[in-house]
Protein backbone atom coordinates (compact mmCIF):
# COMPACT_ATOMS: atom_id res chain seq x y z
CA UNK A 1 0.00 0.00 0.00
CA UNK A 2 1.67 3.11 -1.52
CA UNK A 3 1.35 6.38 0.98
CA UNK A 4 -0.45 9.13 -0.58
CA UNK A 5 0.18 12.70 -1.05
CA UNK A 6 -2.37 13.82 1.30
CA UNK A 7 -1.05 11.22 3.86
CA UNK A 8 2.72 12.30 3.46
CA UNK A 9 1.15 15.70 4.08
CA UNK A 10 -0.46 14.93 7.27
CA UNK A 11 2.45 12.40 8.57
CA UNK A 12 4.69 15.40 7.84
CA UNK A 13 2.94 17.68 10.17
CA UNK A 14 2.92 15.15 12.79
CA UNK A 15 5.98 15.05 12.85
CA UNK A 16 6.74 18.55 13.19
CA UNK A 17 3.58 18.78 15.81
CA UNK A 18 5.31 15.99 17.98
CA UNK A 19 9.03 16.76 17.72
CA UNK A 20 10.38 15.95 21.12
CA UNK A 21 7.99 13.47 22.34
CA UNK A 22 8.62 11.27 19.09
CA UNK A 23 12.27 12.01 19.66
CA UNK A 24 11.71 10.34 23.31
CA UNK A 25 9.62 7.79 22.77
CA UNK A 26 11.85 6.04 19.34
CA UNK A 27 14.95 6.75 22.11
CA UNK A 28 13.63 4.65 24.39
CA UNK A 29 12.71 1.72 22.49
CA UNK A 30 16.28 1.81 20.37
CA UNK A 31 18.51 2.31 23.52
CA UNK A 32 17.03 -1.25 24.54
CA UNK A 33 18.64 -2.69 21.38
CA UNK A 34 21.49 -0.95 21.82
CA UNK A 35 22.58 -2.02 25.31
CA UNK A 36 24.43 0.63 26.20
CA UNK A 37 26.92 1.01 23.46
CA UNK A 38 25.98 4.74 22.24
CA UNK A 39 25.80 7.26 24.47
CA UNK A 40 22.19 8.53 25.09
CA UNK A 41 23.13 12.07 23.69
CA UNK A 42 24.44 10.82 20.73
CA UNK A 43 21.11 8.21 20.06
CA UNK A 44 19.28 11.88 20.59
CA UNK A 45 21.30 13.55 18.09
CA UNK A 46 21.14 10.83 15.59
CA UNK A 47 17.56 9.97 15.61
CA UNK A 48 16.39 13.43 15.92
CA UNK A 49 18.24 14.13 12.40
CA UNK A 50 15.94 10.77 11.09
CA UNK A 51 13.34 12.65 12.18
CA UNK A 52 13.89 15.64 10.41
CA UNK A 53 14.80 13.91 6.95
CA UNK A 54 10.81 12.33 7.11
CA UNK A 55 9.47 14.94 8.29
CA UNK A 56 11.28 17.05 5.19
CA UNK A 57 10.60 14.16 2.67
CA UNK A 58 7.09 14.16 3.48
CA UNK A 59 6.45 17.79 3.32
CA UNK A 60 7.98 17.62 0.02
CA UNK A 61 5.86 15.40 -1.28
CA UNK A 62 7.79 12.00 -1.30
CA UNK A 63 5.48 8.65 -1.68
CA UNK A 64 8.54 6.24 -1.86
CA UNK A 65 11.99 6.36 -0.93
CA UNK A 66 13.17 6.78 -4.17
CA UNK A 67 11.65 10.18 -4.97
CA UNK A 68 13.87 13.01 -5.53
CA UNK A 69 12.21 14.78 -2.10
CA UNK A 70 14.23 11.58 0.05
CA UNK A 71 17.17 12.63 -0.92
CA UNK A 72 18.18 13.66 2.21
CA UNK A 73 16.68 11.21 3.82
CA UNK A 74 18.98 8.79 1.95
CA UNK A 75 21.61 10.06 2.81
CA UNK A 76 20.70 10.12 6.91
CA UNK A 77 20.16 6.33 6.29
CA UNK A 78 23.57 5.81 4.70
CA UNK A 79 25.25 7.86 7.34
CA UNK A 80 23.66 5.57 9.72
CA UNK A 81 24.49 2.54 8.27
CA UNK A 82 28.28 3.70 8.36
CA UNK A 83 28.51 5.04 11.64
CA UNK A 84 27.10 1.91 12.94
CA UNK A 85 28.87 -0.35 10.77
CA UNK A 86 31.92 1.00 11.51
CA UNK A 87 31.19 1.75 15.27
CA UNK A 88 30.82 -2.74 15.42
CA UNK A 89 26.90 -2.88 15.29
CA UNK A 90 25.20 -5.55 13.77
CA UNK A 91 22.84 -5.09 10.60
CA UNK A 92 19.85 -6.03 12.69
CA UNK A 93 20.76 -3.57 15.27
CA UNK A 94 20.94 -0.56 12.69
CA UNK A 95 17.96 -1.55 11.01
CA UNK A 96 15.50 -2.15 14.18
CA UNK A 97 16.66 1.33 15.34
CA UNK A 98 14.54 2.69 11.73
CA UNK A 99 11.84 0.07 12.20
CA UNK A 100 11.11 1.50 15.96
CA UNK A 101 10.22 4.92 14.69
CA UNK A 102 7.20 3.29 13.39
CA UNK A 103 6.17 2.54 17.42
CA UNK A 104 6.88 5.94 18.37
CA UNK A 105 4.37 7.77 15.74
CA UNK A 106 1.93 5.22 16.19
CA UNK A 107 1.70 6.44 20.04
CA UNK A 108 1.28 10.05 18.95
CA UNK A 109 -1.45 9.14 16.40
CA UNK A 110 -5.52 9.86 17.21
CA UNK A 111 -7.84 7.13 17.43
CA UNK A 112 -8.88 7.91 14.03
CA UNK A 113 -9.85 4.34 11.48
CA UNK A 114 -8.96 6.97 8.50
CA UNK A 115 -5.60 7.67 9.97
CA UNK A 116 -4.77 4.53 10.89
CA UNK A 117 -5.49 3.19 7.26
CA UNK A 118 -2.53 6.02 6.02
CA UNK A 119 -0.60 4.52 9.26
CA UNK A 120 -0.44 1.16 7.33
CA UNK A 121 1.04 2.99 4.37
CA UNK A 122 3.58 5.27 5.98
CA UNK A 123 4.24 1.97 8.10
CA UNK A 124 5.36 0.85 4.81
CA UNK A 125 7.01 3.65 3.80
CA UNK A 126 9.19 3.20 7.29
CA UNK A 127 10.21 -0.32 5.95
CA UNK A 128 11.37 0.70 3.05
CA UNK A 129 13.78 3.41 4.81
CA UNK A 130 15.13 0.31 6.93
CA UNK A 131 15.48 -2.25 4.32
CA UNK A 132 17.62 0.87 2.39
CA UNK A 133 19.59 1.08 6.13
CA UNK A 134 20.23 -2.75 6.00
CA UNK A 135 21.74 -2.46 2.32
CA UNK A 136 24.10 0.22 3.17
CA UNK A 137 24.82 -0.99 6.31
CA UNK A 138 26.04 -4.33 4.47
CA UNK A 139 27.65 -2.61 1.70
CA UNK A 140 29.46 -0.68 4.39
CA UNK A 141 30.99 -4.11 6.21
CA UNK A 142 31.95 -5.75 3.02
CA UNK A 143 33.58 -2.61 2.18
CA UNK A 144 35.52 -2.66 5.63
CA UNK A 145 36.11 -6.48 5.12
CA UNK A 146 37.53 -6.31 2.04
CA UNK A 147 40.13 -3.37 3.20
CA UNK A 148 41.02 -5.24 6.06
CA UNK A 149 42.05 -8.30 4.25
CA UNK A 150 43.95 -6.24 1.98
CA UNK A 151 45.90 -4.78 5.07
CA UNK A 152 46.06 -8.39 6.24
CA UNK A 153 47.55 -9.73 2.99
CA UNK A 154 50.02 -6.96 2.84
CA UNK A 155 50.95 -7.61 6.05
CA UNK A 156 51.47 -11.49 5.60
CA UNK A 157 53.48 -10.98 2.97
CA UNK A 158 56.97 -8.91 4.10
CA UNK A 159 59.72 -8.93 1.97
CA UNK A 160 62.71 -8.12 4.20
CA UNK A 161 66.14 -7.13 3.49
CA UNK A 162 68.76 -9.86 4.64
CA UNK A 163 72.29 -8.46 3.48
CA UNK A 164 73.39 -6.42 0.80
CA UNK A 165 72.27 -7.94 -2.41
CA UNK A 166 69.88 -10.48 -0.57
CA UNK A 167 65.95 -10.16 0.32
CA UNK A 168 64.02 -12.77 1.62
CA UNK A 169 60.43 -13.56 1.15
CA UNK A 170 59.67 -15.50 4.51
CA UNK A 171 55.78 -17.28 4.04
CA UNK A 172 53.65 -18.27 6.63
CA UNK A 173 49.99 -19.53 6.09
CA UNK A 174 48.45 -21.09 3.16
CA UNK A 175 49.26 -19.68 -0.43
CA UNK A 176 46.47 -19.01 -2.65
CA UNK A 177 46.19 -17.34 -5.88
CA UNK A 178 45.40 -13.90 -4.48
CA UNK A 179 48.72 -14.36 -1.99
CA UNK A 180 50.58 -15.37 -4.65
CA UNK A 181 50.23 -12.68 -6.76
CA UNK A 182 51.02 -10.10 -3.89
CA UNK A 183 53.87 -11.98 -3.13
CA UNK A 184 54.97 -11.72 -6.59
CA UNK A 185 54.34 -8.16 -7.19
CA UNK A 186 56.25 -7.12 -3.24
CA UNK A 187 59.00 -9.32 -4.41
CA UNK A 188 59.43 -7.45 -7.77
CA UNK A 189 59.14 -4.10 -6.87
CA UNK A 190 61.63 -5.03 -3.90
CA UNK A 191 64.43 -6.20 -6.14
CA UNK A 192 63.50 -2.79 -8.72
CA UNK A 193 63.97 -0.84 -5.26
CA UNK A 194 67.10 -2.62 -3.99
CA UNK A 195 68.90 -3.81 -6.94
CA UNK A 196 69.08 -7.24 -4.87
CA UNK A 197 69.89 -9.97 -7.46
CA UNK A 198 69.70 -12.99 -4.81
CA UNK A 199 65.70 -13.52 -3.99
CA UNK A 200 65.42 -16.13 -0.98
CA UNK A 201 61.64 -17.34 -0.55
CA UNK A 202 61.62 -19.50 2.42
CA UNK A 203 57.87 -21.71 3.00
CA UNK A 204 59.02 -22.61 6.53
CA UNK A 205 56.05 -21.62 7.55
CA UNK A 206 53.75 -23.18 5.16
CA UNK A 207 52.01 -25.80 6.97
CA UNK A 208 52.07 -27.97 3.42
CA UNK A 209 52.98 -27.86 -0.03
CA UNK A 210 50.73 -29.27 -2.42
CA UNK A 211 50.45 -28.43 -6.75
CA UNK A 212 49.18 -25.46 -6.74
CA UNK A 213 51.53 -23.79 -3.86
CA UNK A 214 54.29 -25.45 -5.78
CA UNK A 215 52.80 -23.77 -9.11
CA UNK A 216 52.29 -20.14 -6.88
CA UNK A 217 56.55 -20.75 -6.15
CA UNK A 218 57.62 -21.34 -9.32
CA UNK A 219 56.39 -18.45 -10.85
CA UNK A 220 57.31 -16.24 -8.58
CA UNK A 221 60.50 -17.51 -9.46
CA UNK A 222 60.18 -17.10 -13.05
CA UNK A 223 58.85 -13.63 -12.42
CA UNK A 224 61.94 -12.88 -10.75
CA UNK A 225 64.48 -14.50 -12.90
CA UNK A 226 62.79 -11.92 -15.34
CA UNK A 227 63.78 -9.10 -13.13
CA UNK A 228 67.10 -10.30 -13.57
CA UNK A 229 67.23 -12.21 -9.65
CA UNK A 230 68.00 -15.74 -8.70
CA UNK A 231 65.94 -17.42 -6.41
CA UNK A 232 66.32 -20.04 -3.61
CA UNK A 233 63.78 -21.70 -2.18
CA UNK A 234 64.77 -22.29 1.88
CA UNK A 235 62.47 -24.57 4.44
CA UNK A 236 62.21 -27.97 2.70
CA UNK A 237 61.43 -29.95 5.69
CA UNK A 238 61.18 -33.64 5.72
CA UNK A 239 57.95 -33.87 5.25
CA UNK A 240 57.77 -31.55 2.70
CA UNK A 241 60.24 -33.00 0.71
CA UNK A 242 58.43 -36.13 0.58
CA UNK A 243 55.15 -34.46 -0.76
CA UNK A 244 57.18 -32.67 -3.44
CA UNK A 245 58.42 -36.31 -4.46
CA UNK A 246 55.63 -38.06 -4.25
CA UNK A 247 53.99 -35.36 -5.96
CA UNK A 248 56.26 -35.51 -8.87
CA UNK A 249 56.80 -31.99 -8.48
CA UNK A 250 60.20 -31.01 -10.26
CA UNK A 251 62.04 -27.25 -9.17
CA UNK A 252 64.67 -27.65 -12.20
CA UNK A 253 67.95 -25.75 -11.34
CA UNK A 254 66.51 -23.61 -8.20
CA UNK A 255 68.48 -23.86 -5.52
CA UNK A 256 66.54 -25.19 -2.36
CA UNK A 257 67.79 -25.22 1.60
CA UNK A 258 66.46 -26.60 4.81
CA UNK A 259 66.97 -23.30 6.66
CA UNK A 260 67.00 -19.90 5.52
CA UNK A 261 70.33 -19.80 7.24
CA UNK A 262 71.75 -22.56 4.86
CA UNK A 263 70.02 -20.22 2.25
CA UNK A 264 71.73 -17.29 2.88
CA UNK A 265 74.69 -19.30 3.51
CA UNK A 266 75.02 -20.48 -0.06
CA UNK A 267 74.47 -17.35 -1.01
CA UNK A 268 76.85 -15.70 1.10
CA UNK A 269 79.37 -17.89 -0.69
CA UNK A 270 78.16 -17.47 -4.37
CA UNK A 271 78.97 -13.62 -3.78
CA UNK A 272 82.30 -14.87 -1.98
CA UNK A 273 80.76 -12.87 1.30
CA UNK A 274 81.71 -13.36 4.82
CA UNK A 275 78.75 -13.99 7.07
CA UNK A 276 80.21 -11.78 9.52
CA UNK A 277 79.37 -8.51 10.04
CA UNK A 278 81.41 -6.03 7.77
CA UNK A 279 83.20 -3.61 10.42
CA UNK A 280 82.10 0.08 10.41
CA UNK A 281 84.54 2.63 9.27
Amino acid sequence: MALSSEGADRFAALLEENQEALVGAWNDRVVETLRGRLSRTELHRQTGELRRAFQLALAGGATSLADPSAAELRAQLSELSTSRARQGFTATETAVSVFAFKEAVLESLPDDASVLREYIAFSTFVDAAALFTFDSYVQVREALIADQAEQLLELSTPVVKLWEGVVAVPLVGTLDSARAQVVMERLLQTLVDTGSPYAIIDITGVPAVDTQVAQHVLKTVVAARLMGADCIISGIRPQIAQTIVALGIEFGDIATKASLADALRYVLGKTGQSARKPRER
